[in-house]
This record gives C-alpha cells, sequence and structure tokens, in this order.
C-alpha cells in the first residue's frame, strides 16, 4: 500500500477498505505493534467498534461486543490480546475489556457515580486510565490491572483471530 509523504518523513497509508463507507470512522486506535486497528463505524444506525487485521483488511470478530453498543473510546494491547473501551447497559455507560486470547468480557466496576468519558489502556495491559464525570465534574483516574491481566508484552506470540469460539 503506498502512502504520500507528510513533514518529517512521515507516510500516510490508508486504512484498509471495509467495504462499508471507511471515511465513516471514528476514534481509531492502533495495538502498539500496529498490526491491528480497532475504528467505530455506524452499523444498523448504532455504534459499533470494528477491529481489523491492518495489512489484509481482515475483520475479526468480537462476539462479546455484539451487543451493548454504542460503542466508544476503543484502546488496544500491544499484540491486541485487549481492547478496552466504554459499552452502553441500559442508561448507563461502562468501561470494558475483552481479552481476545481467553474469550471473555470483563467489566470494570468504578464504583459510586463515576460516568466514564474515555479511556486508554497501556500497551502492556497492565493499567488503565480513564476520565470520569463526578458529581459534574471531569477527573482522570488510573487503575492498575496487575494481577487481573497477563501482560501483553512485544515480542510475545501475536494473538490471530477472535480467540476461543462460543463456549458450552
Amino acid at each position: 500500500m503506498s502512502g504520500c509523504a507528510l513533514p518529517w518523513g512521515l507516510r500516510r497509508q490508508a486504512a484498509v477498505p471495509l467495504g462499508l463507507g471507511a471515511e465513516g470512522r471514528e476514534q481509531p486506535a492502533l495495538s502498539g505493534d500496529g498490526r491491528l486497528l480497532a475504528s467505530l463505524v455506524e452499523r444498523g444506525g448504532r455504534t459499533t467498534v470494528l477491529l481489523q487485521e491492518r495489512r489484509s483488511g481482515k475483520v475479526l470478530p468480537l462476539r462479546h461486543l455484539r451487543t451493548h453498543q454504542p460503542h466508544a473510546s476503543p484502546s488496544l494491547s500491544w499484540n491486541g490480546r485487549y481492547l478496552a473501551l466504554l459499552i452502553q447497559r441500559g442508561q448507563r455507560r461502562d468501561a470494558v475489556i475483552e481479552d481476545r486470547l481467553r474469550g471473555s468480557l470483563l467489566p470494570l466496576r468504578l464504583g459510586g457515580d463515576r460516568e466514564p468519558q474515555r479511556l486508554s489502556l497501556a500497551p502492556d495491559g497492565q493499567r488503565i486510565a480513564i476520565e470520569v464525570v463526578v458529581a459534574g465534574r471531569r477527573q482522570v483516574e488510573v487503575y492498575d490491572l496487575g494481577g487481573w491481566l497477563e501482560p501483553d508484552l512485544p515480542g510475545a506470540q501475536a494473538l490471530q483471530g477472535g480467540g476461543p469460539g462460543p463456549q458450552p
């Protein structure tokens, strides 16, 4: 894929088309190794996250995220094992992490009346910063996920596909 030159020798590359209006993508997030791209698109009138292999364009399944839409603020770990984002559950917006290796969705219980607005997962998956609204004021909180999530480190085997299939 060719790109056009930008200042400082940077090269721009278009994302691989999805066949559903790639121009409608929002809130892009790359895995640390640059192999995966998560972005938000409109599907059926709802905002949903798509995870795509950047080179081939293959869309990877995120079976736990098919419901609880709209989605917002995607963030990926180094190899893309973890995808953190905001989901809608009824009237409440919640922060969650999909562990693609284990095939599970992990809710982050923030407690109190904290309403998450945006988040950013550390590349190793061991910390997450979340912008929350508490009593009408915005603040950023950082949570330690060590001991809860295994590290997703550079050089570890990259996860292919969407993890295990449906469990009995």
